[in-house]
């Protein structure tokens, strides 16, 4: 994106300033700001963790920090709106200071630029209650909003409770505990009323801010239609993402820093963000006004209900913003992949088996085994593990091996595998399968070709597995011991097979001939 001397942008709309651009909500804003017609540039610490991101080549980054005048005054020059999405929770215990340090900062450089608004999105509050009796977590996101309103900019204070959208923490817990934990013996704030809101209304809400007339200076209560309590939430999740119905035993005795263990302890949500939040869930937070829907009108069906926002969050969408792994949509309770930005333990549970082998033959011959594997080829590995694998599944009244391939030579996208489905094929580079077996989860089989550095042909193989529940964790860690037989000798024998220029997997030549190589 060019700039001018005075740091506006060449195009059309408003010239939008995007702090947190690195993070959860920033960078889905990005793309949604581009394409509502504005210009954006970024202010960030890392300039190279935007760099994946599809829309990276239309923004334009500034290196800086929040906490930084003379970064942030760089920033502001020429912007209309900036948007502060940041905040210090999980950098320590003086994350409050750290919060007001920056928020006062941002607010100075605006006024000093002339920018015309200020948007930010906060934590939703309890009514009635006293500030200095909040949770830490919510305190700030209170502080920090009163700043910006304080401020001689015209400000727009979004306050949200639990964002259901994959990858944001909140959620992320919900999703953990609820997958992993059957039986639940769970705080006492597990009765705590909230109002979630889904993270594509925020969006919406946030993109529309940018246009608000120049008189509207307040905060904003958002959330969903439903109102619920953490213990409705994750029987709801259980419900949507197909899990049995889970028990959930309250305890008062637990207290906040008990809390934050235990969900150290279930999930991946790291202890410095998951204590302030559970800190917070002692606090009933629900809207008392819905006042933004006069400046920006809500179609129906918005915001989104509860039920609805966890079925997009759990859905696996390509969307042309984000490099997704996977291209079924159809499958409910698949995981949704995170953003290059979001946190690495987002995203929901997904076990790997990752196999590199090189291979001594050109990518057209590597193919050509990989595109006749299954059916009466075979699988080209530990024959009798496939042969136990499809009679179990046929005893629990699966599919087994009994399908086999509709072409000997020839795959296409949908055909049936043996007890695996083609989700994807890409000739001459990769096979994506997904099985069709009954298992405590969804599970996929990637086998892709590939040329390293040097311009040699690479086999990479992934055996992907999504568990539905606890025992599909125990499903998982039971056979993970069997892999490097089943899924290692498969890696080795594709690779043998086409360096032999052998007819295909399986096949009598194939096997004469490493019969030989063995003896």
């Amino acid at each position: 994106m060019t700039v001018d001397g005075q740091g506006r942008g060449s195009g059309a709309g408003l010239h939008c300033l995007v702090t947190g651009a690195s993070g959860y909500i920033g960078g889905r804003l990005v793309p949604d700001l581009l394409d509502a017609g504005h210009r954006v540039r970024c202010l960030a610490r890392s300039p190279d963790k935007l760099r994946d991101h599809p829309w990276a080549p239309d923004v334009e980054t500034v290196r800086g920090d929040v906490t930084d005048a003379a970064s942030v005054a760089a920033a502001m020059r020429g912007v209309d709106v900036a948007y502060y999405l940041v905040h210090a929770l999980g950098s320590g215990a003086d994350f409050e200071d750290t919060d007001r340090r920056a928020a006062r900062t941002f607010a100075e450089q605006a006024h000093a630029a002339g920018v015309g608004r200020i948007v930010y999105l906060g934590g939703l509050t309890p009514h009635g209650v006293p500030e200095h009796t909040l949770s830490p977590h919510l305190r700030s996101r209170a502080e920090v909003g009163r700043i910006f309103l304080d401020s001689p900019v015209p400000a727009t204070v979004l306050r949200a409770a639990v964002v259901i959208g994959s990858g944001s923490a909140s959620f992320e817990m919900l999703r953990y505990l609820t997958e992993r934990l059957p039986v639940m013996v769970t705080p006492s704030w597990v009765h705590t009323r909230t109002q979630p809101v889904a993270v594509r209304d925020v969006l919406r809400y946030l993109v529309a801010s940018a246009s608000m007339p120049p008189d509207v200076d307040r905060a904003f209560d958002i959330g969903g239609p439903d109102v619920l309590t953490y213990r409705d939430m994750m029987r709801r999740y259980a419900e949507v993402a197909g899990l049995r119905r889970r028990v959930i035993v309250p305890v008062p005795v637990l207290t906040p820093g008990l809390s934050s263990h235990w969900v150290g302890l279930v999930t991946p949500v790291p202890a410095g963000i998951a204590r302030p939040l559970t800190e917070s869930l002692r606090h009933e937070v629900v809207c008392r006004e819905h006042d933004i829907a006069r400046y920006v009108p809500d179609a129906p069906g918005q915001p989104l209900p509860f039920d609805e926002a966890l079925r997009l969050a759990l859905a696996r969408v390509r969307e042309a913003q984000v490099a997704t792994r996977w291209s079924s949509a159809s499958v409910p309770g698949a995981p949704s992949d995170p953003l290059p930005t979001d946190p690495r333990w987002a995203g929901g549970s997904l076990y790997r088996d990752e196999r590199d082998q090189g291979v001594p033959a050109s990518r057209e011959a590597l193919w050509k085994v990989i595109e006749g594997i299954g059916g009466e080829h075979g699988w080209d590995s530990f024959p009798l593990a496939w042969a136990v694998r499809g009679r179990l599944d046929r005893i629990v009244g699966g599919v087994g091996l009994r399908r086999g391939r509709r072409d000997p030579h020839r795959l296409r996208a949908g055909d049936s595998l043996d007890f695996w489905r083609v989700e994807e094929i890409e000739p001459g580079r990769l096979l994506r399968l997904r099985a069709e077996m009954r298992l405590p989860g969804l599970a996929w089989l990637e086998l892709r070709v590939d040329t390293d550095e040097a311009g040699r042909t690479r086999y990479r193989q992934r055996a992907l597995f999504h568990p539905r529940g606890l025992l599909g964790h125990a499903y998982w860690w039971s056979v993970s011991p069997f892999h490097a037989l089943v899924f290692g000798g498969m890696a080795r024998n594709i690779a043998l097979a086409a360096a032999e220029g052998a007819d295909g997997p399986g096949s009598r030549r194939t096997r004469r001939r490493r019969e030989g190589v063995r003896r």
